[in-house]
């Protein structure tokens, strides 16, 4: 069925989406609070700093004004970075309506808060119906209609399903799940694990390191995510070790290439400044390390990053310090008899 769907935020992901949902048929608006930005994709058809060479369809609808772009629409993606969530459903607030079915496709976790984004916008939205949508989905390729599979997290079922065939067509394939928490937990740790992985690529380490990096780093999002109260099954699906893979491994991942500058001894800024997009996994490690303390849990490889990142340790001394650590076993409920 035919929807009017409006995305806000013309970044790299938003835009992707918005393409993905005008080829589904439905009726797309993009919403930028930048008028530059709004400017070149009307006039030029082409969101030419994040996603170069692809061009959107003369279908989709690009605004300015956030009134016209929530007025009348059964669906709101918020596609902002997360440290404009709050921002955004602040000022998105008077305008929305009743029943309007809200998408958070950004990852993340605020740093003041500790909320996750769903919160973040239940709580500046009052009464607002909010779902996530998460996985291993890089915009540009998503934009390139390279086959995709992600998640939608919804309290109800049928809700679950709606929004599953809304995006769901030949290339690209939604799952459902009742794990909103565990499905957004994964998706902003895993930016934090995607810095230290960076960071091993930076410093000319190998598969041998990558593979334990991205396995232990499971392990630390796992522990902290069912602490937090989400499901296990979740942590090892597209949201959990999905998402972790992708963003470990490909150049097209923000936080793998800043942290790939740490490792070549540039500073935290000095990676942010070269990366020219928000690198999500700085604001969320922080966050991280706090809610491990909340709920006493070990985190080594985001304690470690959070050094890196905040107290200028050196990328080679804390690999040693994670190594040297006390020896242990792989997994605590496994003993021998």
């Amino acid at each position: 069925m035919m929807k009017k769907i409006s995305v806000l935020g013309a970044g790299s992901w938003g835009t992707a989406l918005a393409m993905l949902l005008d080829e589904n048929g439905h009726e797309v608006t993009i919403w930028s609070i930048d008028q530059k930005e709004v400017d070149m994709l009307n006039n030029e058809r082409e969101q030419k700093e994040k996603l170069p060479g692809v061009k959107i369809a003369d279908s989709i609808h690009v605004t300015n004004n956030l009134e016209e772009a929530i007025k009348g629409r059964q669906v709101l993606i918020f596609a902002v970075p997360s440290v404009f969530v709050r921002s955004t459903a602040k000022s998105a607030a008077p305008f929305y309506e009743k029943g309007q079915i809200i998408i958070d496709v950004a990852k993340g976790i605020e740093e003041n808060t500790l909320m996750r984004l769903s919160e973040i916008i239940e709580d500046e939205i009052k009464g607002s119906i909010v779902c996530v949508l998460s996985g291993p989905s890089h915009a540009e390729e998503v934009a390139r209609r390279i086959p995709t599979t992600v998640v939608v997290g919804a309290k109800d079922h049928a809700m679950a399903k709606e929004l599953q065939n809304d995006f769901s067509n030949s290339w690209f394939r939604a799952y459902t799940s009742p794990d909103i928490l565990g499905i957004e937990l994964g998706g902003a740790l895993k930016n934090v694990i995607a810095l230290a992985a960076g960071i091993c690529d930076g410093l000319k380490f190998g598969d041998n390191s990558k593979a334990a990096l991205i396995t232990r780093g499971v392990a630390e999002l796992s522990r902290l995510g069912v602490a937090m109260g989400g499901k296990p099954e979740t942590f090892a699906g597209l949201s959990g070790i999905g998402d972790l893979i992708v963003t470990c491994t490909s150049t097209h991942s923000r936080n793998h290439n800043a942290g790939y500058l740490l490792g070549q001894g540039k500073t935290m800024q000095e990676a942010m400044d070269e990366v020219k997009m928000v690198v999500e996994g700085v604001y969320s490690a922080k966050a991280a390390l706090m809610l491990a303390a909340k709920y006493n849990v070990e985190i080594p490889i985001i304690e470690q990053v959070n050094e890196v990142l905040f107290y200028n340790k050196p990328v080679k001394e804390a690999v040693e310090d994670l190594f040297l650590r006390d020896t242990k076993r792989e997994h605590e409920d496994l003993s021998w008899h």
